[in-house]
């Protein structure tokens, strides 16, 4: 986001709050920042707001535009800023809020109209600047992203420059929504996620079961030509495992809470320990346990290190499809792509440094070629790097720097844009991630790429160098998918549930036209289905336009329609949704033959999109 945009987005929030305490009094406010795709800010009220609302305060924010409100910033010393909080009623969470900032750092407010709000900006210089915007929604949201806090109420917005870039934006919403992967997921009968089970855990029905295998069987045949060996390891370690790679407690917060064993449980039990207490004992190391993995890494570290090795067995690319777990907070839980358990097509390469470059650039082949068959074309790279003011860093600088000009020159051999974020690199070695646009301009994070000198020098890894001496290798972590839950989300958005043969879970659907040609139908339902087709058959006694709406609604790529004369000349009659040039009668054999090719290949038609577009357009026009 430019400057200029984050300018009137933040701006928007403190109208939308000012328009709020206009029209509810007796809000309590807490934070209203910009965001990646407009603004929110967080209300505590008795009273919950409703569409209703929203439009009214929609409308008192247009009359503060009009009144073009000065912006103006306030320099305030602690005492001053908590005097300020208080005397405008808003100590609830505000006085937490300033509390947050570091003795010595600047406080500010920010003043417009009646309006002051604690804030290190920064705005427009009046709210007349702000042209155009829109409040979308309204949901929960707990104070500070924790369900232990209070529940608020959120209300998001979003602003742009000009009314033309917010309509377009309005327009893309309203597109999404026709494509959301819940929604889709449901009426295709791909996934379903079970209270009773719990929130943020998937359970793949049998259609996404295949979706899912169709895309493992695409990585792993991409992986099987780059010489990549599978693996396959446990759900759980020991704790001392994830102390040694730096995961526990580094990122304590987000991981299940480990599990102890029987005895040492009794132990602290009879003890009478706290949650404090319990707690520092597993930290330290006195009492051991087990943790469900939230990383696959440092069992690929545990797998090259049960072997020796030579310079010459190196590189060795280890891969696995392996389940990982974290703990996200409930509000924070969306469909399939923010779970608390997910398969990464996690991959680990320990090579030299000689092999460096070449390992990146083969990792980067593997990104683009995936984003390449899905039709993700347009994209960018963002470098994440470390902090060098931070301390969650593990390693020394000169690995540090090694690792970081590696990525550089990666990113920079890819001849897309890329960024550098300072402070969003892994606690062990900086990363690229991928950025990819969906169909309908959609900014998504997928694909990662890591260069790490510092679990291999953790875990003491070495080989046998040419000089006949032992030598660190350098690790590389890649993951083109990122997690199979969260890119099967993206693509059942991406692809409107349209998805190619070689997704598909119904390639085919037969329909037979009346019970006379039921024997021709099942023996040829019976050939496709041992012939690899994923196909399925209407033997419903619906006319035949129903079931063709049927099958177009459930996304069936192609449908094979077979009456008296086909059955007599062992023909179909093909209608396709994807492929307008199979359509017309065939040989039974040479239709067959047409869908296993387009399945084979993995190629998108020619304007492809445009096409699901349209029909998608006819499915919301039939509904």
């Amino acid at each position: 986001m430019n400057e200029d945009l984050l300018k009137i987005r933040h701006s928007a929030s403190h109208v939308l709050a000012t328009a709020v305490l206009r029209l509810f009094p007796d809000a309590k406010l807490d934070i209203g920042p910009a965001t990646e795709n407009g603004f929110y800010y967080d209300f505590d009220l008795e009273h919950k707001f409703t569409s209703e609302d929203l439009a009214k305060i929609e409308a008192e924010m247009k009359k503060i535009i009009s009144e073009n409100q000065k912006f103006e910033r306030i320099e305030l010393d602690r005492a001053a800023a908590e005097k300020a909080i208080r005397d405008s009623g808003q100590e609830e969470f505000k006085l937490g809020r300033l509390a947050d900032i570091p003795e010595g750092e600047k406080i500010t407010m920010y003043r417009n109209g009646e309006f002051c709000d604690l804030c290190a900006g920064p705005h427009v210089d009046c709210t007349g600047r702000i042209k155009a915007f829109k409040l979308l929604s309204v949901a929960g949201a707990y104070h500070r992203g924790d369900e232990k806090n209070k529940q608020l109420q959120r209300i998001y917005g979003t602003a742009f420059a000009s009314k033309e870039e917010l309509e377009n934006y309005l327009k893309q919403m309203e597109e999404a929504k026709l494509r959301d992967h819940r929604k889709l997921g449901k009426e295709l009968g791909l996934f379903t996620i079970v209270d009773r089970v719990g929130q943020g855990l998937i359970l793949w029905k049998p259609k996404g079961a295949i979706l899912r295998q169709s895309l493992q069987d695409f990585i792993l045949e991409l992986l099987r030509k780059q010489g990549y060996q599978q693996v396959f390891t446990p759900h759980i370690g020991k704790l001392g495992l994830f102390r040694t790679s730096g995961h526990f407690p580094y990122y304590k917060d987000s991981q299940f809470v480990p599990i102890v064993e029987r005895e040492d449980l009794a132990k602290m039990a009879a003890e009478h320990l706290d949650v404090a207490e319990f707690e520092k004992k597993i930290e330290s190391g006195d009492v051991e346990g087990f943790l469900l993995k939230p990383m696959n890494c440092p069992f690929h570290v545990e797998i090259f290190k049960s072997d020796p090795h030579s310079y010459r067995d190196l590189p060795v690319r280890l891969a696995e499809f392996g389940n990982v777990y974290r703990w996200e907070q409930s509000g924070e839980l969306n469909g399939m792509t923010r779970v608390r358990g997910f398969t990464q097509d996690d991959a680990h390469i320990f090579c030299t440094p000689e092999q460096l470059d070449s390992e990146i650039q083969g990792c980067l082949d593997l990104v683009k070629a995936v984003f390449k068959t899905i039709g993700m074309n347009e994209y960018r790279v963002r470098i994440s790097l470390r902090d060098p003011a931070s301390d969650k860093y593990v390693g020394d600088e000169e690995n540090w720097e090694k690792s970081e000009a590696a990525i550089r020159k990666a990113a920079r051999g890819l001849g897309v844009p890329f960024t550098e974020e300072i402070g969003e690199a892994a606690f062990y070695g900086p990363k690229i991630d991928f950025v990819v646009k969906d169909v309908i301009g959609r900014e998504w994070q997928l694909g990662t790429e890591q260069v790490d000198y510092n679990l291999p020098e953790r875990f003491d890894l070495s080989y046998i160098g040419q000089d006949n001496k032992p030598h660190r290798p350098i690790m590389i972590h890649r993951a083109p998918f990122g997690s199979l839950e969260r890119f099967t989300g993206v693509l059942i958005e991406h692809f409107a549930g349209n998805f190619p043969t070689w997704l598909a879970p119904e390639q085919v659907r037969i329909i037979p036209l009346g019970a006379d040609v039921m024997d021709y139908a099942d023996k040829l339902y019976a050939k496709l289905r041992d012939d690899g087709v994923r196909v399925g058959i209407d033997a419903s006694n619906e006319k035949l336009g129903a079931k063709i709406r049927k099958a177009e609604t459930e996304r069936v790529p192609h449908m094979f329609v077979v009456g008296r004369k086909e059955a007599e000349a062992g023909a179909v009659s093909v209608r396709s949704r994807i492929r307008k040039e199979f359509e017309g009668a065939k040989s039974a054999d040479g239709a067959e033959a047409l869908i296993l090719e387009d399945a084979r290949k993995r190629v998108l038609p020619d304007g492809f999109f445009l096409i699901i577009l349209i029909a998608n357009a006819e499915i919301f026009k039939s509904l």
